[in-house]
């Protein structure tokens, strides 16, 4: 998987440009899908990243993209529950995240945040 170019609400992988919060893996993309933690948004000011939300925990390292600006919140209990399954957990802007994933770490998946 190659991750190109990144700006502000857009990142392209493998040559196709997405418009959205990315879920990687193994392997796979697919949409962020944060319904279970819009509940917590009125005390983050922005839809954090919660345990509530299907991440994928199949892996030894978890990197999460924050954003351009690094304006995501990973919630402390995501944190918690990387400690409790063993995962390494590393939480970068976007374009840091970008990079590293780039250089392909063995066993990570991840969550891109592709605004803010």
């Amino acid at each position: 998987m190659r991750f190109g170019d990144f700006s502000f609400g857009s990142l392209t992988v493998d040559g196709r440009t997405y418009g959205f919060d990315l879920i990687l893996d193994r392997g796979e993309i697919s949409k962020r899908r944060k319904k279970a933690s819009k509940q917590y948004r009125s005390e983050y000011g922005h839809t954090p990243l919660s345990a509530a939300e299907k991440l994928p925990w199949k892996c030894k390292q978890l990197v999460i993209g924050t954003g351009a600006e690094s304006g995501l919140p990973v919630m402390d209990e995501v944190r918690a529950e990387a400690e409790r399954r063993g995962v390494r957990l590393v939480v970068k802007p976007t374009a840091e995240a970008i990079a590293l994933l780039n250089q392909h770490p063995k066993d990570t998946n991840a969550v891109i945040h592709v605004t803010c």
